[in-house]
């Protein structure tokens, strides 16, 4: 009953507040607050009054920001959309008909086109779904309605800034609902940071049909976060029976060779370069799913998105492109994932075992994956962090 009653006044709250914001609400906050910030930040008087005159309250980027910690979806399910026979297609006529252009990127940042092009994939198809929603009144929906007002504002102002410096117009700044824009889905703070100007037309162009600037952009901003030209992102491997998976940690550093000596190899039998640098070992889907060696080059990746799905969907998909083969080991296809009341029950119960997750917020993190790891190696289960149902019943149970 405290539950029900619990969601209840949460859900009122959430009605109170949609029917309390609105386009007047906007348009006030926007004259009476914002302008007064952003122009301190040096955004003119006329660009605030031409930028902003079309800009809407849109409930729907509210309903789809305060609903996105309910989404869960499998590696493998993601990866089967991510890394589909069409997308592997699509990117391989991608990168014919952009060889030129890729190439000229690839020389100037040092970044493999194949990670370009994945990124590119990934993030709009090839360009094909760059998003509508206009970018001006989804950072100023969302930086007014306030659950993360700081961050979104400083978003809107800086695409202010963007618009204020003759790299677009309004009605062509389009994109996500949460104000990622363009090929490359750029947040206008990275924009305004690492976009790039590379066919030398005189503006940073990442929202046109020729996506030259925004492919560069990528990988300016993958070279700005340390790419290793030459450097894996990572290679799946076969474990040796009896490995020890407390050594399955992002901490646990080996160069190839030295993982090799104790039976760790690469799928496909091929040697691992030391050239490479120290891997570790990761196991995105626990003990029972493939194994990967991942090096310096994966953490570059997740500057662009921190999520460990997306990481390996982008570099597994650029070796895809360059004609390598599919994951070698089985997906547990019979597991599900936890949804996100689920992950924070397991967060709870791992704490009330005397293994803290140093917090309960449904956000697996390396401290979460530390906590089970240490429950699962004091309960005989195999030390592989992973938050399957299995740890969750085996909680419930004991």
């Amino acid at each position: 009953m405290r539950i029900l009653a619990s969601a209840l006044i949460l859900a009122q709250a959430a009605s109170a507040q949609d029917v309390a914001l609105s386009d007047d609400t906007l348009a006030r906050w926007i004259t009476e607050e914002f302008a007064p910030r952003a122009e301190a930040a040096g955004i003119t008087a006329t660009t605030l009054e031409v930028s902003l005159a079309e800009v809407a309250f849109l409930p729907d980027v509210i309903e789809r920001d305060r609903n996105q910690n309910e989404f869960s979806k499998t590696i493998w399910d993601y990866l089967q959309t991510a890394v589909s026979d069409a997308r592997i297609a699509n990117g391989q006529r991608a990168l014919t008909e952009h060889a030129d252009v890729l190439s000229q990127i690839e020389h100037t940042y040092g970044v493999d086109r194949h990670i370009v092009a994945a990124i590119w994939g990934l993030e709009s198809a090839y360009g094909a779904v760059r998003g509508d929603v206009p970018t001006l009144s989804a950072l100023a929906t969302l930086a007014h309605e306030g659950r993360r007002a700081s961050f979104f504002e400083a978003q809107l102002i800086a695409a202010l800034e963007i618009l204020q410096s003759g790299d677009t117009t309004p009605d062509h700044m389009r994109g996500s609902w949460a104000g990622a824009m363009g090929h490359t889905q750029f947040m206008p703070t990275s924009f305004q940071a690492l976009a790039v100007d590379f066919d030398e037309d005189g503006r940073r162009d990442i929202w046109s049909d020729d996506p030259t600037d925004a492919l560069a952009s990528a990988a300016a901003f993958m070279a700005d976060a340390g790419w290793t030209t030459g450097q894996l992102w990572g290679v799946e491997v076969r474990l040796p029976d009896g490995f020890d998976y407390n050594e399955a940690r992002r901490t646990g550093t080996r160069l190839p060779s030295a993982w090799a000596s104790v039976g760790v190899v690469a799928a496909d039998g091929a040697d691992i370069s030391d050239d490479n640098g120290g891997g570790s070992i990761l196991l995105p889907a626990g003990h029972r799913g493939p194994a990967l060696m991942i090096f310096g080059n994966f953490a570059v990746i997740e500057r662009y998105n921190k999520a460990d799905a997306y990481v390996i969907a982008v570099g597994h998909l650029a070796d895809r492109l360059r004609g390598g083969p599919a994951f070698a080991a089985d997906w547990p296809t019979d597991d599900r994932a936890l949804s996100f009341d689920e992950r924070r029950e397991l967060q709870q119960l791992l704490t009330d075992a005397g293994y803290s997750t140093l917090g309960v917020d449904g956000i697996i993190g390396p401290n979460t994956i530390n906590a089970a790891r240490r429950y699962q190696r004091s309960a005989g289960l195999v030390p592989d962090g992973y938050p399957s149902l299995g740890l969750l019943d085996h909680l419930r149970e004991n």
